[in-house]
């Protein structure tokens, strides 16, 4: 950076100090990526809108890896990601949690759940869900729910929800999202017939252990949320605070991290890569900073982070 412009991007960096709020109740977020491959586009503005929504207040930012499901890792892609990470600027507080250790908290919750009656085993594979639904498998119908259907079978664990109620989610950005459980997805999984621990039970889980307050992540992820809230209160852990990205999404509509245009990040334009980023997000970096190291970029991002900016960006990349 030559003289001239650091001097202008530290003015502009200290305005932004200047004029920031006094800090608001600290937060704790984090960045949960699942090791399956490089860090795409789509995972990276999900990591930097996540980063600057804790440090704006100055709250924590953790990272971890959602490694549970052993079968679809990528050998290498964890510790990739985390490189990706740090050379993006994207520094995180303590230690980075693998879920692929913390096989004995899962345990620990299904047999809380069990002894609730909150959950129950099921034999059903996903031959004979698709069989039941003409091949439209969409939501269980609780064939499993007095009792095994198949002695002998291998079993995976389902929570009840026949008794929920509708669950309402207030997003922070997104329009609140109500859903009645039973009827959209039915008694969903919380350990597979294989034996490895469903999604929705291991980052609920984790979320409570390490104390996580505010959960940002993509818009494709906002259905999850009432399986969770539903969880965390059988659980009797804490709510979280959601706010659900918009998706970048390609000329076609597709979301970014199905597309074919969904390539590895590269770090030989770091500061040009997350100027583009901060622009999805709704907060693109002044010219004053154009090329910034990315430290510098990130700094000035927190100091200006307004969720309100996310409403009016579209998010729609180019295929050509």
């Amino acid at each position: 950076m030559n003289a001239a412009r650091s001097s202008t991007a530290t003015g502009t960096i200290a305005t932004a100090k200047a004029a920031r709020p006094a800090p608001a109740a600290p937060l704790r977020g984090r960045f949960a990526p699942s090791p399956t491959g490089p860090l795409h586009a789509g995972s990276l503005l999900a990591a930097v809108g996540s980063y600057l929504d804790a440090r704006a207040i100055g709250g924590e930012w953790l990272v971890r890896i959602e490694d549970v499901d052993r079968q679809r890792e990528v050998p290498g892609a964890a510790d990739e990601i985390l490189r990706t990470l740090e050379r993006f600027g994207l520094q995180w507080d303590g230690a980075v949690v693998r879920q692929s250790e913390r096989g004995a908290w899962y345990a620990e919750a299904l047999a809380q759940l069990a002894r609730a009656d909150l959950s129950y085993p099921c034999s059903c594979a996903r031959a004979d869900l698709e069989a039941a639904t003409g091949g439209r498998e969409t939501r269980y119908p609780g064939h499993c729910r007095a009792a095994p259907r198949r002695p002998g079978a291998a079993l995976a664990v389902r929570l009840r929800t026949h008794a929920a109620p509708p669950v309402t989610i207030v997003d922070r950005l997104q329009a609140a999202l109500t859903q009645s459980v039973e009827d959209s997805v039915g008694d969903f999984v919380l350990r597979r017939r294989d034996g490895f621990y469903a999604y929705q039970l291991a980052v609920v889980v984790d979320d409570a252990a390490q104390g996580i307050t505010d959960v940002v992540r993509g818009l494709d992820l906002y259905d999850n949320s009432p399986r969770q809230w539903l969880l965390q209160r059988a659980l009797g852990l804490p709510a979280v605070r959601y706010l659900h990205l918009p998706l970048v999404v390609d000329s076609n509509g597709e979301k970014l991290s199905k597309s074919r245009r969904a390539l590895p990040v590269g770090v030989a334009e770091i500061p040009a890569t997350l100027g583009v980023v901060l622009a999805w997000l709704g907060h693109p970096p002044p010219a004053s900073l154009s090329g910034a190291p990315a430290a510098e970029q990130l700094e000035w991002a927190a100091l200006n982070w307004n969720i309100n900016n996310l409403q009016v960006v579209t998010k729609l990349i180019s295929s050509s």
